[in-house]
C-alpha cells in the first residue's frame, strides 16, 4: 500500500466485497437513490458529468452528502422519470458495512453533528483577520521574513476555510457559504470558487479512481500514480518525473499555483462570466497593491512571489499526504461510498497542533464519509467511525504526520523512477 496506487491484498478484498452492491441490471442512464431508479438521460447536471460516475449504481450516499442542504435538488429529483427498485437492487442488497454507515449517519444527524456552529465560523474568520494584521505589523517592525511567512500561511488558511464554504458547512446556508467561498478563495487565494466546486466534487465522488478523480490528472507537472504513465512520454518529461520528489517543493507547487492563479482560474471566470468572482479577483490585487505601496515594500512582484510560495506549499503539501500515495481504482472498477473513504483516503494522527495546521482535514476518512459535516467535529466522530470499521474488519488508516509525509515523497520517487525506467 502506498506505492503509486498498487493495491494491497486487503484493499483488493475490500473492493471485491463491494462488487455485489456496485452491480446493477439497470440502464446506464439511471441512478439508484433511496430505493428508486431515476432516469437522468435528459438531465444536464449543474455539477457537470459527476452524475455519470454513479450511472447504473447506487448513488444514495453520494446524493445525500452532496445535496443534504439543497431543497432545490430534492424538488428537482421528483421531476425525473423514475421506477421502484427491486428488493435485490436496493436496501436488502447492501452489505453490513454500508448499512451500519447509513445508521451511523442517521444517528449523527439526529445528534446535531451536521448543524453549523456560527461561533466557530466567526472565530475562523477572525483568525484570518488577526493573521493579516499581524503580517502587516511584522513588516512594519522590520521582521520581513516572518511577515512573508505569516501572510503566506494566512492565504493558505483562506484556502482551508473556503473549502468548508464549498461544502456548505460554514453557515449551512448555500448562498451565504458560496459568497464566503468566493470572497475567501478569490480575495485570499486568487482562485475561482466555482471551478473548485466542479473539480473537487468529482474528487469526492470517486477518490483515487483513474480517469474520474481529477486530482490524478496532474501531468505533465507531476505523476502521483503509475496508472497515468505511458511508455510514449517524451524523454524530457521522463527526466522531469524522475526528479519530481526533489522538484515538488521548490518548483512544482509554484507552477501549479501560479498556473491556477494566472491562467486556469481566470480563464474559467471569463468563460462563465462570473461577475462575483471577477470582483473578488479585482479586490485581491487592489488590496495587495495598496498595501505594498503604503508599506514601501519595494518590489511588489517579488513579495507576491514569496508569500504565494509559502501559501502554495502549505496547501499542496498537506493535501498530498492524505491521498496521493494510496491505492487506485481502474476505470472499470467500482466500489461504494464507504470503501472509497476507507481504502482511498487516510487520516493523519490527531493532535492540537496538527488539527490546527491542517484545519481538521487531517481527518480525511471522516471528511470523505461526511463532507457536509463541519470539519471541527471530525475528531469527535472519529472513534465511532473507527469502531464501525473494526467491526467489519476494515483498516482505519491513520498515520503520523512525518510518516505520511515520508510515504508521500517515497511514492513520488517510486513513480518517478518507474516513469524514467519504464
Amino acid at each position: 500500500m502506498g506505492k503509486g496506487g498498487e493495491s494491497s491484498k486487503s484493499s483488493s478484498s475490500l473492493r471485491s466485497s463491494a462488487s455485489a452492491s456496485a452491480k446493477s441490471p439497470s440502464l446506464s442512464s439511471e441512478v439508484l437513490i433511496d430505493g428508486v431508479w431515476y432516469d437522468t438521460s435528459s438531465f444536464k447536471h449543474p455539477g457537470g458529468r459527476v452524475l455519470s460516475y454513479y450511472a447504473g449504481r447506487d448513488a444514495t450516499q453520494a446524493y445525500h452528502e452532496f445535496h443534504q442542504r439543497s431543497a432545490k435538488a430534492a424538488k428537482f429529483l421528483k421531476t425525473l422519470p423514475s421506477r421502484e427498485a427491486q428488493p435485490s437492487e436496493s436496501e436488502s442488497s447492501k452489505d453490513g458495512l454500508v448499512r451500519d454507515f447509513d445508521e451511523l449517519r442517521m444517528q449523527l444527524e439526529k445528534e446535531g453533528f451536521f448543524k453549523p456552529n456560527y461561533a466557530h465560523t466567526v472565530y475562523r474568520l477572525a483568525e484570518l483577520a488577526v493573521m493579516c494584521v499581524a503580517g502587516v505589523a511584522l513588516w512594519m517592525q522590520g521582521y520581513k521574513a516572518a511577515s512573508v511567512v505569516m501572510i503566506g500561511i494566512m492565504q493558505g488558511r483562506c484556502g482551508w476555510l473556503m473549502h468548508e464554504g464549498g461544502h456548505y458547512s460554514l453557515t449551512g446556508n448555500i448562498k451565504v457559504d458560496r459568497a464566503l467561498q468566493i470572497f475567501l478563495y478569490g480575495t485570499g487565494c486568487g482562485m475561482s470558487a466555482s471551478w473548485w466546486r466542479n473539480q473537487h466534487n468529482k474528487h469526492h465522488a470517486t477518490p483515487q479512481k483513474v480517469g474520474y478523480d481529477v486530482d490524478l490528472n496532474t501531468l505533465p507537472l507531476v505523476a502521483f500514480c503509475k496508472d497515468v504513465l505511458k511508455s510514449s512520454h517524451p524523454t524530457a518529461l521522463k527526466a522531469w518525473l524522475k526528479l519530481q520528489p526533489w522538484l515538488f517543493i521548490p518548483v512544482t507547487n509554484q507552477l501549479v499555483g501560479f498556473g491556477w492563479q494566472f491562467y486556469l482560474h481566470p480563464r474559467h471566470i471569463i468563460r462563465t462570466k462570473n461577475v462575483a468572482e471577477m470582483a473578488a479577483f479585482a479586490a485581491r490585487f487592489a488590496i495587495i497593491g495598496a498595501l505594498t505601496y503604503a508599506l514601501g515594500a519595494g518590489n511588489t512582484a517579488a513579495l507576491y512571489l514569496a508569500t504565494n510560495t509559502v501559501s502554495f506549499n502549505y496547501i499542496f503539501l498537506n493535501f498530498a499526504v492524505s491521498h496521493t500515495h494510496l491505492p487506485t481504482l481502474q476505470k472499470h472498477e467500482n466500489t461504494d461510498w464507504v470503501r472509497y473513504a476507507a481504502v482511498h483516503t487516510m487520516n493523519v494522527h490527531s493532535s492540537w497542533w496538527c488539527n490546527w495546521w491542517m484545519a481538521y482535514l487531517n481527518f480525511q476518512i471522516e471528511h470523505h464519509l461526511f463532507p457536509s459535516m463541519p470539519q471541527y467535529r471530525h475528531p469527535i466522530v472519529s472513534p465511532r467511525v473507527r469502531a464501525m470499521f473494526e467491526k467489519h474488519g476494515v483498516k482505519y488508516d491513520s498515520r503520523g504526520y512525518l510518516e505520511a509525509m515520508h510515504d508521500c515523497f517515497s511514492n513520488l520517487k517510486s513513480v518517478g523512477d518507474l516513469a524514467f525506467t519504464g
